[in-house]
């Protein structure tokens, strides 16, 4: 994957303690990049560092609360010690797992404020920790992680469904704001993807939805890294503000 460009870029990946954020991470590790692996789970971070270690890549744990302002600042300080500044940042922290599926009435709004916290308000404290990084280095990319649940309105889900629309609109806003600074920002927007947290969901969530789909089989993890490498890296280098939905098919925006 050198023709990615991404050999030696400093990378840091949010929620990366397992599913989506462990698969990024090992991806970009993969394609030569140093790794930040960043979690509120520090066990998990640190497990996620030690298989990129194994497979020949270079990575450091970090512990992270997003939605906590000192926190991000704290972070991205160790971005600039272990990696000498930021080329990269995925914003992927957010909550999913344990979520319940209730009317837009019944959601109670300690849940609902908990959501937003993580998934809209931690994207935007991570990114305004680490921008000035990427201003100094003269360029970097921002890739936010979505959902596909955005587009399709997915029902008895309003509190993600509408975090995940407002990642969608900040990105949008971020591109404006940065296009001067060399800095894309772009999302991708997977779709119901098997990891532990949907498995632990959804019934049966290995033939979930599959028959919608256009390509008839079930995503993982995996399936997603491809497109956040390549916004990420210079092939998608004229490419911001957009938003790449990933799920096999199932709609097209």
């Amino acid at each position: 994957m050198s023709q990615l460009g991404l050999k030696d870029k400093r990378v840091l990946v949010t929620g990366a303690a397992g599913g989506l954020g462990r698969a990024f991470a090992e991806g970009f590790a993969a394609a030569g990049a140093r790794v930040i692996v960043a979690d509120l789970n520090e066990l998990g971070a640190q497990e996620t560092v030690r298989a990129i270690k194994a497979a020949g890549g270079q990575a450091h744990a970090a512990k992270v609360d997003v939605t906590n302002a000192q926190s991000c600042a704290a972070l991205a300080d160790f971005a600039q010690k272990t990696l000498g500044g930021l080329d990269v940042l995925i914003n992927n922290a957010a909550i999913y797992a344990g979520l319940e599926r209730k009317t837009f009435t019944d959601i109670d709004e300690a849940v609902w404020d908990k959501v937003m916290a993580v998934n809209v308000k931690g994207v935007w404290q991570m990114t305004r920790a680490v921008t000035p990084l990427m201003k100094t280095a003269g360029a970097g990319a921002i890739v936010n992680v979505a959902s596909a649940t955005v587009f399709s309105g997915s029902p008895q889900w309003m509190h993600y469904v509408a975090s995940k629309g407002a990642v969608i609109a900040m990105t949008r806003a971020l591109a404006r704001e940065l296009g001067d600074d060399n800095i894309r920002a772009n999302v991708i927007a997977p779709g119901f993807t098997l990891t532990e947290a949907s498995l632990d969901l959804i019934a049966d969530a290995e033939n979930y939805g599959v028959t919608r789909g256009a390509l008839k089989r079930s995503a993982d993890a995996k399936d997603m890294v491809g497109t956040a490498l390549y916004l990420a890296s210079d092939l998608a280098g004229f490419v911001t503000g957009q938003t790449l939905i990933v799920d096999g098919g199932r709609q097209f925006n």
